[in-house]
C-alpha cells in the first residue's frame, strides 16, 4: 500500500483525508500547534543533509511505495516580498535609506536560501524517482514563476470554489508523477470565504499566520481524489 507524506504540514488536514480514504499519511514539521505532526523534524536540515548524499529521512522512501507532498514554506517567493524589498512596505515606511538598504542585505539571503532548498528537495527526489508535489500560490511575479526550471503542473485560480477558505491563485508541481484528472461529482459545501488582505478571521483559535495557512478538509478531499489518487484505486479503496 503507497504511504502519503506531507511536509510542512502540521495541521493533518491533508494526512487525516488520506486516512479517511483508507491510505497511511504522515505529517512532517518543526512545530506541533495541532498536536497532528508525526515526526517533529528540522525539514531544512534533512534537505541539507539528503543532498549531500548524508543520512536523512529521505533514505526511509521507496519510489514504488511512498509519495510526497511538500507545503512548502512561500513567504520569501510571494509578491509581497517585493515591496519590502523596495522599502515600501507599511513596517518600512519609517526607516531611513540605510535601514532599508541594510533589509534588503538580509531578505536576499533569506529568499537565496529558500530557493536553494526547494530545489535540492526536487533534486534528492529527481535522483531518487520519488513521487512529489509540491504548492505554493500562484502570481505571475511569484518567484518560482519567473525563476525556477521547472513549470506547475496544475494552476488553481479560485480554491473557494473548489471548496476551500480562501479563493487565493495557488500553483502545483508534480514532480516523477502526472495528475490524475478524475471527475468529482458530488456537490461542493458551501464554506464562509475567509479573505487574506481585509482582516482575516482566525480558525480554531489559531494565530493569524497559522489560519492564512490552513486549507479546509473538503477542498484536500477533492484535491487528493482529483488529482492524486488513481481512480482505480480509489474504487478498490471503497470496495474494501
Amino acid at each position: 500500500m503507497r504511504k502519503f507524506h506531507c511536509f510542512f504540514e502540521q495541521s493533518g488536514t491533508f494526512k487525516n483525508e488520506f486516512k479517511k480514504l483508507g491510505f497511511k499519511a504522515y505529517d512532517y514539521d518543526i512545530q506541533n500547534e495541532f498536536e497532528q505532526t508525526d515526526f517533529v523534524v528540522d525539514l531544512f536540515d534533512e534537505i541539507l543533509r539528503g543532498y549531500e548524499d548524508k543520512k536523512s529521512i529521505f533514505d526511509n522512501f521507496n519510489k514504488n511505495e511512498d509519495y510526497l507532498i511538500a507545503f512548502f514554506p512561500c513567504v520569501r517567493f510571494e509578491d509581497q516580498i517585493q515591496m519590502h524589498f523596495r522599502g515600501t512596505a507599511f513596517q518600512l515606511k519609517n526607516k531611513t535609506v540605510l535601514e532599508k538598504l541594510e533589509n534588503d542585505l538580509i531578505l536576499h539571503k533569506d529568499l537565496s536560501y529558500m530557493y536553494e532548498l526547494i530545489t535540492k528537495l526536487t533534486i534528492i527526489c529527481c535522483k531518487k524517482q520519488l513521487p512529489l508535489v509540491i504548492e505554493n500560490p500562484y502570481s505571475t511575479t511569484h518567484y518560482l514563476v519567473k525563476y525556477w526550471a521547472i513549470p506547475y503542473s496544475i494552476l488553481d485560480n479560485n480554491r473557494h470554489e473548489n471548496g476551500d477558505y480562501y479563493s487565493k491563485p495557488t500553483q502545483y508541481w508534480f514532480i516523477n508523477c502526472n495528475p490524475q484528472n478524475n471527475f468529482i461529482f458530488e456537490p461542493l459545501e458551501l464554506v464562509k470565504k475567509n479573505n487574506v488582505c481585509k482582516g482575516t478571521k482566525k480558525i480554531e483559535d489559531k494565530s493569524i499566520k497559522t489560519t492564512r495557512s490552513m486549507i479546509h478538509p473538503q477542498y484536500a478531499n477533492r484535491f487528493i481524489r482529483e488529482y492524486i489518487i488513481d481512480e482505480s484505486e480509489l474504487l478498490k479503496k471503497e470496495g474494501e
